[in-house]
């Protein structure tokens, strides 16, 4: 479902009193997809078959365009390392495709185009760098989605049968390549709206299915679950509301501590719009506590300690499209325009 086209800065901001950084960016192109797979190495994509790469942790940035992409808008990117990167297109018919570099954007693979015209893939994630799965609007009553297990030389579709039927007037969006999420080997959910918000949840790398209501907000087109993130197999944030009203309030956040199965929605307030939400790393391997999450939206970005918490613990007045965590209390978000910012939090 294709969401908004959305400045050029890249700050660095904190929750204390630290002096913002701005920098020049080598792109005005506007930005949706973000990977963030170290403290170093990022990756963001968007308009025009255009990638950003940094491997030194934001200073400085190299923009370009994927060869035969230029008329694409990147969507999503999923990268692993400084050289190894996959990039979707979202779009109409075979403007839905996947590319993968190797040598860190030296050259590029296509590996898959749609080839359903009524079709229009909206995110993609990864297990790991071998085994992913993309997610696309509902064709004849089925959402499209796609697997690999062989880094993309091979993807494969699911098979419709085993997903649970699409409602009439339910889609995917596209905001920020965050509509579906993976965690640990096998687990895959992926979020919807229009017609209706729901959750569909895979425990065995989308063999099968089953599909959960929500209470979020739902009715319009515009409107819905736009991002999805799961900390551990059970304890989960979905996050959107009315991309047209990014200023209103309403049931915008909701989280789940059994899976996936159920959804409650969070006492935050004030409510926005929220394209991409990310949570907080942990601040060591064997700690998984954490609650702090980072929400980013066309009205503004957010951040919370503890998201039981019924107000935020900060804001900012950006616009912002997607946002990842890269260690504990550092979180890199990006916009239109080619607007990237830093942002440093107590972990």
């Amino acid at each position: 479902m294709r969401a908004p086209a959305c400045l050029l800065l890249i700050c660095t901001a904190s929750l204390l009193a630290q002096t913002d950084t701005i920098h020049k960016s080598p792109t005005t192109e506007d930005l949706r997809g973000l990977s963030a797979p170290s403290a170093d190495i990022f990756w963001a994509s968007g308009t025009h078959g255009t990638y950003l790469r940094s491997i030194d942790g934001g200073k400085s940035w190299r923009a370009a365009q994927v060869p035969g992409a230029e008329g694409l808008d990147l969507r999503d990117v999923e990268a692993f390392s400084a050289d190894l990167a996959y990039l979707l297109s979202a779009g109409p018919g075979n403007q839905s495709r996947i590319y993968k570099t190797a040598d860190g954007g030296k050259s590029w693979t296509l590996q898959f185009t749609n080839a359903e015209p009524k079709g229009f893939f909206d995110c993609m994630a990864f297990w790991d760098r071998d085994h992913g799965v993309a997610a696309g609007d509902p064709v004849n009553g089925r959402f499209e989605l796609i697997t690999t297990a062989d880094g993309g030389k091979n993807w494969k579709a699911v098979s419709h049968g085993s997903l649970p039927s699409a409602l009439e007037g339910e889609g995917a969006f596209a905001a920020s390549g965050t509509c579906i999420t993976v965690q640990g080997t096998t687990n895959v959910w992926f979020a919807t709206g229009g017609r209706v918000a729901r959750v569909f949840r895979s425990t065995d790398a989308g063999k099968t299915w089953t599909v959960a209501d929500t209470p979020m907000v739902h009715g319009a087109d515009s409107s819905g679950i736009f991002s999805i993130a799961f900390r551990d197999a059970k304890r989960g944030v979905i996050a959107g509301g009315d991309y047209k009203q990014p200023q209103a309030d309403g049931a915008n956040l909701a989280f789940t501590e059994d899976g996936g199965l159920t959804w409650h929605l969070a006492p935050l307030s004030p409510k926005f719009y929220v394209s991409a939400i990310a949570w907080e790393r942990a601040t060591s391997p064997s700690r998984s506590d954490s609650s702090a999450v980072f929400a980013v939206g066309s009205a503004r970005a957010a951040y919370v300690k503890n998201f039981d918490d019924r107000s935020w613990t900060k804001t900012w007045d950006l616009k912002l499209n997607s946002v990842a965590c890269y260690a504990p209390g550092k979180f890199i978000a990006v916009g239109p325009g080619g607007l990237t910012v830093l942002f440093g939090v107590v972990p």
